[in-house]
């Protein structure tokens, strides 16, 4: 799917008349250019399948240790809102028969589903299926921290609240197990 610019830059246009401005005034001429523009960069996880990248896998005889990576930066639009939050991911997978996969095709994965109007709740569950999908690990917890501007900006003005979720798959139910994870995660 690709991104519809001139629908994009009519739709802003229209959208800065609706707030009483003048998208013809020199400050807001080009607005509708980049908003469109910053849409297929923004949104750009619509047309690719962000699981695709964990299929660059390895095997490592034997290895069944988990693998974390954490702290990985990622920004996302809230759909219901259409403001960003941005957040960090803290990816956690048991490989199964040693099949592990890049470290920075995991970051890739979380990007390419942030890069979608999104719910943090389905972005966490996302990335959790996508590792289960393409990996078959025993285990995967994955947890996401953001801040959502929609709550920052608006309403409830709540600034620094930051909103914790996660997903939680296989041999990682288990609470010693899982303990270890969030352990190692600095949870």
């Amino acid at each position: 799917m690709s991104i519809d610019k001139p629908r994009i830059e009519a739709a802003v246009r229209e959208l800065l008349i609706g707030i009483g401005e003048d998208p013809d005034r020199e400050g807001l001429q080009g607005t509708p250019d980049r908003v469109a523009r910053a849409c297929e960069e923004i949104f750009g996880g619509l047309s690719e399948d962000p699981g695709s990248h964990l299929r660059k896998q390895f095997h490592e005889d034997g290895n069944e240790e988990m693998v974390v990576v954490r702290d990985i930066p990622f920004s996302s639009m809230c759909e219901h809102h259409l403001l960003p939050f941005v957040g960090r991911a803290h990816v956690c997978y048991i490989p199964r028969d040693g099949r592990v996969t890049g470290l920075s095709k995991i970051s890739r994965c979380v990007n390419g589903y942030a890069r979608r109007p999104q719910l943090q709740e389905r972005l966490t569950a996302q990335i959790a299926d996508a590792l289960v999908r393409e990996l078959d690990p025993l285990g995967v917890l994955v947890v996401l921290e953001a801040e959502h501007t929609c709550m920052t900006m608006r309403g409830v003005r709540a600034a620094g609240a930051i909103t914790a979720t996660s997903a939680v798959r296989g041999a990682l139910r288990d609470s010693k197990t899982r303990q270890e994870a969030m352990r190692l995660i600095g949870k």
